[in-house]
């Protein structure tokens, strides 16, 4: 059997396509429908890791769960994380392939465009249906002739597209007309309807707006979906936290009782939904920081993962920040790194083999005794844990807590605290190592840190921390993660079918011949 798809295409970045993706995929997965989520390229440096221990984009990680699937490498064929301003490491069906400038990439289209077909191909052959997502805008003219993942997709699998443009912005009009009339005939004709999205206030003010945006495009309208405030979903990637970050001293209110948690935003910040869960906590505030202003006095510094370790640590001390947390922790503060972040908080970090940049070695911040070695083979599996130490999170000990790694460095400490073992694979039980120690904590348990992502996902070590610092909160109050995003994600799909027009999306969907037109 070969699926039927639907690809969710944006007038721009950060339109909604991600999070519409994952709204259809939760949709059809509770009328019954195998459904599976597809980006052929992503460009994010906050990854997920399968049961195989193959990397790919988060949201696709996340419309997975949404389509109540296991993630599959498949299901993003091609991630790019960026390293620096001009270059990404290729991540290829899962697997590091190599570091490349934007235009190299390019240059290489005919490469890689067999994988981006053969993985979607795969994907058609176990579901019912596959949800594509686009990449940025599909009227991008100077990249059309080399792109993969947008129009080339939609033009391969032969499949509908629906547009979504972003009334948040304005200029949804232009956003939409435009793209339709600058796609060439062919593309244009694969466009089967519109949506607009983040549309605040009442949303009969847009009708007269639905009426010529179809008599001007000749395009039906599905729908206009209203802002949603107070989503537990994890963001795509650190452009919506770059949008977050105050201009104001947060440190300074001296009203606000809730647990002040400061997230140091690196300029490679990686998978920072590390901490989402904490940021759903009551009694917690929880913000992220890129200057010593916004910084201020928190009680807890967290230092979490990045794609470039030697190179926000050098950012860390040229910004002043890493001079601060010192002072911070002399005073009391408590300092956690994840992953990168951890290997920071260590005495001295070697780069013998150029991994990532040209830095050769680093002194670290020294507030915990681990020593990092960069490899040239990365680590990336998911794990089972066992709490070997709960200073930092009394009650906890011989616990077990789920997680999993992304890095390139090996860390030794005197101070370990988890016994980390890799969860097994059902689809190969033999990729499995034997059972190693990681992390590494201070005298008295207030710095501390892990190569563990995922770590705050675990619900009673969360709470178990937490109360350590005088939070008030309990097992049964402390919210879920699991649940919180499963009643988000509900939250999501029931305002999508109440504003969407399912009865034309699945005609679309399930009725509609379009005329084939595929590339190389």
């Amino acid at each position: 059997m070969t699926a039927k798809t639907l690809m969710v295409m944006g007038t721009s970045s950060s339109a909604g396509k991600s999070l519409l993706t994952a709204a259809i995929c939760r949709c059809f997965a509770r009328r019954g429908v195998r459904v599976a989520p597809f980006k052929a390229q992503n460009m994010s440096n906050n990854s997920a890791v399968c049961a195989d221990g193959s990397e790919i984009g988060r949201s696709q990680a996340f419309q997975a769960f949404a389509a109540s699937v296991l993630p599959h490498s498949d299901m993003n064929p091609i991630l790019l994380k960026p390293e620096g301003d001009t270059y990404s490491q290729i991540i290829l069906n899962g697997r590091p392939l190599q570091s490349l400038q934007a235009h190299e990439y390019f240059q290489r289209k005919k490469e890689f465009w067999p994988h981006v077909t053969g993985a979607l191909d795969r994907l058609r052959e176990q579901y019912e249906l596959v949800v594509i997502e686009g990449a940025g805008s599909p009227a991008e003219l100077n990249l059309s002739s080399v792109e993969i993942v947008n129009m080339a997709v939609a033009r391969y699998a032969n499949s509908p597209v629906i547009l979504v443009g972003d009334i948040e912005r304005g200029g949804v009009f232009a956003q939409l007309l435009g793209t339709l009339w600058l796609l060439p005939p062919e593309e244009r004709a694969l466009i089967k309807g519109l949506m607009v999205n983040k549309f605040r206030g009442d949303l009969r003010l847009f009708d007269r707006g639905v009426a010529i945006l179809e008599e001007r495009g000749d395009v039906p309208v599905l729908g206009v979906l209203p802002w949603l405030d107070a989503l537990e979903l994890p963001e795509e990637d650190a452009v919506a936290l770059t949008d977050a970050i105050p201009n104001i001293d947060l440190g300074a209110d001296a009203s606000d009782s809730r647990l002040d948690i400061a997230v140091i935003h690196f300029p490679h910040i990686s998978n920072f939904d590390d901490f989402d869960p904490i940021a759903c906590e009551p009694s917690v505030r929880l913000r992220y920081v890129k200057t010593l202003q916004q910084l201020s006095r928190p009680d807890v510094i967290i230092l979490p993962g990045t794609k470039n370790t030697l190179s926000d640590l050098n950012w860390l001390r040229m910004t002043g920040i890493a001079e601060r947390v010192l002072e911070l922790q002399a005073q009391g503060a408590v300092i956690i790194g994840i992953c990168g972040g951890y290997q920071m908080l260590g005495r001295h970090l070697s780069n013998p083999n150029r991994v990532e940049n040209d830095w050769h070695s680093a002194s670290g911040l020294g507030l915990l005794d681990g020593e990092t070695i960069f490899q040239t083979e990365k680590q990336t599996c998911q794990i089972k844990a066992e709490i070997l130490d709960d200073a930092m999170a009394p009650g906890t000990l011989g616990e077990s807590i789920n997680g999993y790694e992304i890095h390139v460095g090996h860390t030794t400490s005197s101070s370990s605290w988890l016994r980390m073992e890799n969860a097994t694979d059902e689809s190969d039980p033999s990729k499995t190592n034997p059972p190693r120690l990681d992390g590494a904590r201070s005298d008295d348990g207030r710095v501390w840190g892990c190569y563990l992502h995922g770590l705050f996902h675990n619900d009673r070590f969360r709470s178990a921390w937490l109360r350590s610092l005088g939070v008030v909160t309990s097992e049964s109050r402390s919210p879920n993660a699991n649940e919180s995003i499963l009643r988000s994600l509900d939250r999501l799909a029931d305002a999508f079918e109440t504003h969407i027009d399912m009865n034309q999306l699945e005609k679309i969907i399930w009725s509609q011949e379009l005329a084939t037109n595929h590339v190389g």
